[in-house]
């Protein structure tokens, strides 16, 4: 694993907690419930710390707002930015700003385009996105082969943003798992974005059954979509014991749905983990300490049957 080394600004007589460390860390969207369970880890560990103030803004889903308030950190002097990116194809010029002004610059949650060209004093804080989708499809798969489908299976793939790296990995985890002898009896009708959103996910898998097409389950890149999928199926008056329902992050709403039955997959990824990771890692950057490059929190599988221990977790 790459290690990296921040040369300390300090002098060698004076302990670096001593001083006051700012962060500025720009958040994607502060209106998204998993980012909302992140940007809170980050703030709790940063309240845990002395000397440590932590500078969080709402880039609102803009790229051009989200460099700006990059090269804002930059100028006001902060000793460290964390970023989740609103694109993550556009991450480069908010690398070379921060690179070229001597500012540590953590990744976080969201994997930039160039995570494998990062230069010294930059890391990326987040899960193994090949996991989640992968983690999601086999257990769709392996459900619908207990209830008798290996003959057939229909379904429809709900995507993320399209720009957003998480989203591209997940969907070809969910076709590399079709791909696969044990479960290429599922069949993809249709696959569109609804922009990680419940709502525009709700509206989606209405039109989709508009189309009167039978099918048999809905892998969604994350549980909002799903949410949003399940509420239409609900609202239509479908079973949802006879469709299979997938989702990524384990939120609390989530979870809620899996308990009364109505989600039947999930995977767990550790959004305060993250959160609380990003703020360590500018810390230690900024603090010239040696750090993973790419610092990764496991995803864990969650169904109905080991849900109770995640009800507390994000």
């Amino acid at each position: 694993m790459k290690k990296l080394m921040m040369t300390a600004a300090l002098t060698c007589g004076l302990a670096t907690t001593a001083m006051a460390e700012t962060i500025g860390a720009s958040i994607a969207r502060f209106d998204d419930n998993f980012l909302t369970v992140m940007r809170n880890g980050m703030t709790d560990y940063a309240a845990t710390l002395d000397g440590v103030d932590l500078q969080v803004e709402d880039a609102t889903d803009d790229v051009a707002k989200q460099l700006d308030q990059i090269n804002n950190f930059i100028a006001s002097g902060v000793d460290a930015i964390i970023v989740n990116a609103v694109d993550t194809s556009a991450t480069q010029a908010m690398t070379n700003a921060a690179n070229e002004a001597g500012v540590p610059l953590v990744y976080v949650n969201r994997e930039p385009v160039n995570v494998n060209e990062l230069p010294e004093g930059q890391a990326f804080v987040a899960s193994n996105e090949i996991e989640s989708g992968t983690l999601e499809a086999f257990q769709i798969c392996r459900n619908l082969r207990a209830e008798g489908k290996a003959g057939g299976a229909n379904g429809y793939i709900l995507m993320g943003q399209l720009s957003n790296q998480a989203a591209v990995q997940r969907t070809k985890d969910v076709d590399d798992v079709i791909g696969m002898d044990m479960c290429n009896f599922m069949n993809i009708i249709d696959r569109q974005t609804a922009e990680w959103s419940r709502d525009k996910a709700q509206d989606l898998m209405t039109n989709w059954l508009s189309s009167g097409e039978d099918f048999d389950f809905v892998i969604a890149n994350n549980d909002e979509m799903a949410i949003g999928a399940i509420q239409a199926m609900k609202a239509s008056g479908i079973d949802m014991a006879e469709v299979q329902v997938g989702g990524v992050d384990a939120t609390q709403d989530a979870l809620v749905a899996m308990q009364a039955g109505d989600l039947d997959v999930t995977v767990f990824q550790d959004a305060n983990g993250q959160g609380a990771g990003s703020v360590e890692t500018a810390l230690k950057l900024a603090r010239g300490e040696e750090v993973d490059q790419k610092v990764y929190i496991p995803f864990k599988l969650v169904t109905p049957d080991n849900v109770a221990e995640f009800l507390e977790r994000n």
